[in-house]
């Protein structure tokens, strides 16, 4: 009969140290991810509210009012400027939530057709820097 061998202490702590050493490098770097990744989520929510816009202008002349806010894309506005074509079934399916569970703000100042759409980022408040900042259409 021949006995079977396992493992030694020795090779037993050298593979732990080896993964320690490993964790201690890719941790912290895999840590900034989940902030990164919902300032790109956010940038790409953005970019679609701002085609679901333009197709609302192309169909009625204008972006929604202030006022009247990113809610006209999923409901008719009733308050003036009434939409004259109106897609049937709204512009988008629902309104998203940035990626930090705040609403998106929208701004149309009514200046050449501009419009802004942003997130106040995940200090939920203007301004900051680094993943607080503010996350916008004018990037």
């Amino acid at each position: 009969m021949t006995r079977s061998r396992g493992f030694t202490l020795i090779e037993v702590l050298v593979v732990v140290a080896i993964l320690a050493i490993l964790a201690a490098i890719v941790v912290p770097r895999v840590m900034d991810r989940p902030d990164e990744a919902k300032r790109v989520a956010a940038k790409a929510d953005i970019a679609a509210i701002g085609q679901a816009l333009k197709l609302y202008r192309l169909d009625n002349g204008a972006y929604p009012g202030t006022d009247q806010g990113l809610v006209a894309l999923v409901q008719k506005p009733t308050s003036n400027p009434v939409p004259p074509n109106w897609k049937q079934g709204g512009y988008l399916e629902r309104l998203p939530k940035d990626p930090w569970g705040t609403d998106y703000q929208y701004l149309n100042p009514g200046v050449r057709g501009e419009i802004d759409i942003f997130s106040f980022g995940a200090d939920r408040a203007r301004g900051g820097e680094g993943n607080n900042a503010d996350i916008g259409s004018w990037e």
